[in-house]
């Protein structure tokens, strides 16, 4: 299996920025402390774990459910990651919130349920992540 590559050139103190980017060059942008504390545009370390927790959680529900015959239509996957101040200092994750909406023919509730956590404790940054509480809130539509 290859491994993943991405990096990052920080110039400056607090009122510095990052310069960062990943190996195959589809995802680069800057980091400041304003785009992470504050409210300025931009993009920030959680916003980029969110898109990877986001997009890895739905691939594994893809593939398990494709083990159990289903193929969905769509899987509409939010992720919610909460930065906040740490006792003692310094900051922390301490939650990620999933939200699943997904169009899935011809699987009941139970089976779905299942499925899906099945997927949040297995999908690869779950593990990586698994530090926080990571919680799923799940909708099959109808």
């Amino acid at each position: 299996m290859p491994t993943r590559q991405a990096e990052t050139t920080w110039r400056g103190g607090k009122d510095g920025s990052g310069d960062f980017g990943t190996e195959s060059g589809q995802v680069e942008g800057t980091f400041r402390f304003p785009t992470r504390f504050e409210d300025e545009p931009g993009t920030n370390p959680e916003e980029l774990i969110g898109a990877a927790h986001s997009g890895c959680f739905s691939m594994q529900l893809t593939a398990l459910l494709g083990e159990e015959g289903y193929t969905p239509d769509s899987l509409h996957t939010e992720a919610d990651v909460h930065l906040e101040r740490a006792d003692g200092g310094g900051f922390e994750i301490p939650r990620i919130d999933l939200t699943l909406e997904a169009e899935i023919p011809d699987v009941d509730e139970d089976t779905f349920e299942e499925i899906a956590r099945e997927a949040k404790e297995t999908c690869p940054v779950s593990k990586a992540l698994a530090g926080p509480e990571i919680t799923l809130d799940a909708t099959l539509a109808s």
